[in-house]
């Protein structure tokens, strides 16, 4: 009877220390994840609409000005991740992941006017915005890490004018980013983060032509946006 308390106490300790060790190693940040965030996000475009230049028979007539403005977006936003972190030493880790933003931004407002022709005005928002980055990373302590992001990113410019019609132009550019992420369980995760996104400059051209007269004008966009997330993860 005694012995068999014994091998019964030993099989218990054994089962615990096989337990605690296959929870010791999943407590680590590298193989996939996936993740979810929610938080708050600001964007800030630059709208130009340039000149209308008319011009009767190819030769220049007329130029006129259109003086532009725009309104900074700040709005809820949430965001869906996935990627893999390989384990290049004990000390680095490099990510590679995408995500993907499901909310649109909330509307703000547009305008482009001039003495002679008036004034177009509207609203637009931003959505379906996209990040595909690299991840470099170092562990702090047994269950922390702290990252950094670089990308390439994207998202889609929707804009309603007033009178009905409407355009989606799509915008990329760089991001960059920095976040913590924190077991909370084995496997379970919670990170704060901090991304910025610059998208560079699209431009494109309107013309209309009537006889011999013919009008051309320009319009360049860009935006810089930034957000600051909270969320939770599992690393599988």
């Amino acid at each position: 009877m005694k012995k068999l308390r014994l091998y019964t106490v030993l099989a218990a300790g054994i089962a615990a220390a096989s337990i605690g060790s296959a929870q010791a190693q999943s407590a680590t940040f590298d193989g996939f994840f996936g993740q979810v965030g929610i938080g708050y996000e600001s964007v800030a475009p630059s709208l130009s609409y340039g000149n209308i230049n008319i011009t009767n028979n190819g030769s220049p007539v007329a130029s006129l000005p259109i003086s532009s403005s725009v309104s900074n977006s700040n709005s809820f936003a949430g965001t869906v991740a996935v990627g893999y972190n390989f384990a290049i030493t004990k000390d680095f880790l490099l990510g590679l992941g995408a995500e993907y933003s499901p909310i649109a931004g909330s509307k703000a407002n547009f305008s482009g006017s001039n003495s002679t022709i008036g004034t177009v005005s509207g609203q637009y928002n931003k959505e379906n915005s996209y990040n595909i980055f690299l991840s470099p990373a170092t562990p702090i302590g047994k269950d922390g890490l702290l990252y950094g992001k670089v990308g390439f990113t994207g998202a889609s410019i929707k804009s309603q004018y007033n009178g009905g019609s409407s355009a989606t132009n799509n915008l990329t550019g760089y991001s960059l980013g920095i976040g913590y992420k924190q077991f909370i369980t084995a496997g379970l995760y919670g990170f704060g983060e901090v991304n910025y996104a610059s998208y560079s400059n699209l431009s494109f051209n309107d013309s209309a032509t009537s006889g011999t007269y013919r009008a051309t004008q320009t319009t360049t966009i860009s935006a810089n946006a930034m957000n600051l997330m909270v969320g939770l993860g599992y690393k599988f």
